[in-house]
């Protein structure tokens, strides 16, 4: 639970430092990010579902995080973030494998009551 803690407070740092040095580009890119994740013909759910998949391959504790907790926020099941991230590790092999450790690890935070089914 540190480690999750100690991820989050670093990207609330950052975030802040960014937003205290006016920085145009992280600007941009969390307008981008909006923009990107808004319902459309994917719905912001759908979204976040494939943004899990993505970051277990990119190995970024920090969004594998961010995407299971906003995929649950966005009412994804337990088994919709389960197979995103087996699809996440299906597209990426053995280093996507590595990540989807803390994927479970971020999935039992998101989801306590469906892993106490279990």
């Amino acid at each position: 639970m540190n480690r999750v803690n100690k991820i989050k407070q670093e990207q609330n740092d950052g975030h802040w430092n960014f937003m205290r040095f006016r920085s145009d580009a992280y600007d941009a890119g969390q307008a981008l990010e909006q923009i990107a994740f808004a319902d459309g013909a994917l719905s912001t759910m759908t979204k976040e579902l494939m943004a899990i998949g993505i970051a277990i391959q990119a190995g970024s504790e920090a969004a594998i995080e961010r995407h299971i907790e906003r995929a649950a926020a966005q009412g994804a099941s337990f088994e919709e973030a389960i197979e995103a991230i087996e699809v996440g590790v299906a597209m990426g092999g053995g280093l996507a494998a590595a990540s989807a450790h803390f994927a479970f690890q971020a999935l039992d935070r998101a989801y306590p009551r469906e892993i106490l089914k279990r």
